[in-house]
């Protein structure tokens, strides 16, 4: 369900939001949930989608903006102008499938850090646009895996802490300037 939201995908000098990185505490804290879908909040999911494109990325949910709400914006085509954005407010997980895969992700709070992370291959989720209108989800692939990362920092869980190889791990976080103190490894 694409959203209503008309934002142009390009890169800006000054995107409106600040990015957060890994060792931040916003990146740590559980999300939000939002009681009211308003104006100013689509005017949040503009400037998120717009802080998005101009950093290159697929998927940004609020807390990587300092922002403590569940809000996810995601778009798994930044460079075709006619696959609109996907905007989930308050998404909830309805059921992952029993299969997994390991693809590679990387994060825009972890910038130049690219690892292999198992997740379900298959997600279906709840949520709500943003027009306030209750939807569903069955997402798989690139999309499916996005939508369950993004989500992972509503929870205050970043990729790298999904990472099973925690020597590999430490060696590119170092190489890109952030520490391993900063993953806290989840079961």
């Amino acid at each position: 369900m694409p959203s209503d939201i008309a934002v142009e995908k390009k890169k800006l000098k000054n995107p409106p939001l600040k990015l957060h990185y890994l060792g931040d505490r916003v990146l740590r804290q559980p999300a939000k949930r939002i009681t009211k879908i308003d104006d100013e909040l689509r005017q949040l999911v503009r400037q998120m989608l717009q802080t998005m494109y101009s950093e290159d990325g697929i998927g940004l949910a609020a807390p990587q903006v300092g922002i403590n709400k569940q809000l996810i914006v995601i778009d798994c085509e930044p460079d075709n102008p006619d696959s609109p954005p996907l905007v989930l407010i308050n998404p909830t997980i309805k059921q992952v499938s029993k299969e997994a895969c390991m693809a590679q992700e990387g994060c825009l709070s972890i910038p130049g850090v690219y690892m292999d992370v198992k997740r379900p291959l298959e997600v279906e989720i709840a949520y709500k646009d943003e027009n306030g209108r209750p939807k569903t989800l069955k997402a798989t692939d690139l999309l499916g895996r996005c939508i369950l990362h993004e989500m992972d920092h509503l929870n205050g869980v970043v990729f790298v802490d999904r990472v099973e190889n925690s020597l590999t791990l430490a060696q590119e976080l170092s190489k890109n300037g952030f520490s391993y103190q900063a993953v806290k490894p989840v079961a």
